[in-house]
């Protein structure tokens, strides 16, 4: 780490914001939020630059009906669920996963979708229904499962479909205008997958600026930087300062292989209900690996936990620490709400390294 460069790159933020009374960055990506407050970024940064969480975190955004349905099938005598591990403590309106598993529930942790076809070839006599949640960086991994599935002939191995898109989320924020953004702090992991180039309508419709950064403090910082500038120039641009990975088309093997196996669809978000073409569904010729259509599950309602306010926390409505229920009633080891509980929400940041 460079700190002269660092310390640069501090300062030529403090001198973009001084005279303002504030400028309010959205960071997207629960990554970003995390990064954040790990690397002391945060902390080096004048108090008139906001940062605000958007609804970047798969595990957050994720609705109460989806998880009500996963513990539905968790209770199927026949079925083994295959999930990352976020999702086995998040509570829905009758428990967790982790509640089922410790009632002899079979619920498998996993890193990847081809982890749970292994557990369907493995185990022939089990329905293996893997949570297909997360943006589009997990989406290609599951598009590549599905088609090994198919063409492999294997008939025990479906998945909930969960996964959903940045970009009508970030519309949805902008058109409901409920929170002011001066600027987009653009997620390093799914703009490798849809490229710089997808942002261009947030910053041309809506003048907002973009700014595509990795994880890394002076890669963090040198977004800032950006996104200040631009916001003082009153311009409104998309810059990519990851060129590392990210490229302006993205990846297009990647990205031809999910449009082969997934549709656009409408899709429920937490709190902030459904967002046209926000997500994605299977198409006609692999709906067969939908546990909603071949196990006849069904998504219900999305009711949130009395008191909790995950869902305005994603939409940058408020910090955690305005939520009545945080540090006492809802803590990682008793979380009421998702964004306590995933590695990547906010309530869980704000806990561990303090909020502001």
């Amino acid at each position: 780490m460079n700190q002269e460069a660092i310390q640069q790159l501090v300062e030529q933020i403090k001198t973009l914001c001084a005279g303002r009374e504030r400028i309010q960055l959205m960071e997207v990506c629960g990554t970003h939020t995390v990064s954040l407050f790990r690397s002391g970024v945060k902390s080096l940064l004048p108090k008139n630059l906001r940062f605000i969480s958007g609804p970047g975190c798969p595990v957050c955004v994720t609705s109460q009906g989806y998880l009500d349905a996963a513990c539905a099938l968790a209770d199927r005598r026949d079925v083994t669920i295959c999930t990352y591990g976020d999702m086995v403590r998040v509570p829905g309106s009758t428990g967790s996963l982790a509640e089922r598993r410790s009632a002899g529930a079979k619920v498998v942790v996993v890193y990847s979708p081809r982890d749970a076809l292994k557990q369907a070839r493995l185990a022939p006599d089990r329905k293996i229904v893997f949570l297909s949640v997360g943006f589009e960086t997990t989406t290609p991994g599951s598009a590549a499962t599905i088609l090994e599935a198919a063409a492999g002939g294997v008939e025990n191995f479906f998945i909930l479909p969960g996964h959903k898109l940045v970009i009508p989320a970030m519309r949805a924020l902008l058109s409901a205008g409920d929170v002011p953004i001066d600027g987009f702090l653009c997620p390093g992991h799914v703009s490798v997958v849809i490229g710089a180039d997808a942002y261009r309508p947030i910053a041309e419709e809506y003048r907002k600026p973009c700014v595509v950064a990795g994880f890394e403090p002076r890669n963090m910082l040198e977004g800032i930087a950006r996104l200040c500038t631009q916001i003082v120039e009153n311009r409104a641009r998309v810059e990519n300062v990851y060129p590392a990975a990210v490229h302006d088309e993205g990846n297009v093997v990647a990205r031809e292989m999910v449009d082969r196996v997934f549709a656009p669809a409408d899709e429920t978000w937490r709190a902030m209900g459904v967002i046209p073409q926000s997500g994605l569904s299977l198409r006609e010729e692999f709906r067969r690996f939908d546990a909603r259509k071949s196990l006849s599950v069904s998504f219900g309602p999305d009711v949130c936990p009395p008191g909790c306010r995950c869902g305005d926390v994603i939409q940058g409505k408020l910090d955690p620490n305005q939520c009545a229920l945080f540090g006492s009633a809802c803590t990682p080891l008793q979380p009421v709400g998702p964004c306590m509980v995933s590695s990547e929400g906010a309530c869980a940041a704000w806990y561990k390294y303090g909020g502001e």
